[in-house]
């Protein structure tokens, strides 16, 4: 069952999947049952049952990992990965607004609803 999980360098995850046993401890650590988390997930009850006792066996590497993925997202974007997010974000809005004018479709927001022709 161990063959299960894989890593492909983004940490241990369940085989065929994106979805890492940090995805499951997610779930698991707010009291998730595992066949709740699987219907979440679109997986197996087997998947997560494994990837849970996965957890189990590599606990201490795993919480330790786990706890600094928490404490580096809640630290957030530094300035100059903000500053660079912050720039592409308003290229996309500028991108947006300008096929949207071609496009007839004004809205300068750059969030406006699609429309389709049918």
């Amino acid at each position: 069952m161990s063959s299960m999980i894989i890593d492909r360098g983004r940490g241990p995850e369940i085989a065929g999947t994106r979805i890492t046993v940090f995805d499951i401890l997610d779930y698991a650590s707010k009291d998730w049952h595992h066949t709740a988390i699987a219907a979440q997930l679109q997986l197996s009850t087997e998947q997560v049952e494994t990837a849970l006792g996965y957890i189990e066996a590599h606990k201490e590497d795993i919480m330790a990992e786990y706890r600094e993925m928490l404490a580096r997202d809640a630290r957030g974007n530094g300035p100059e990965l903000q500053e660079r997010l912050d720039a592409l974000h308003r290229r996309f809005l500028e991108h947006a607004r300008e096929v949207q004018a071609k496009n007839g479709q004004g809205g300068g927001d750059g969030g406006g609803s699609v429309r389709r022709e049918c």
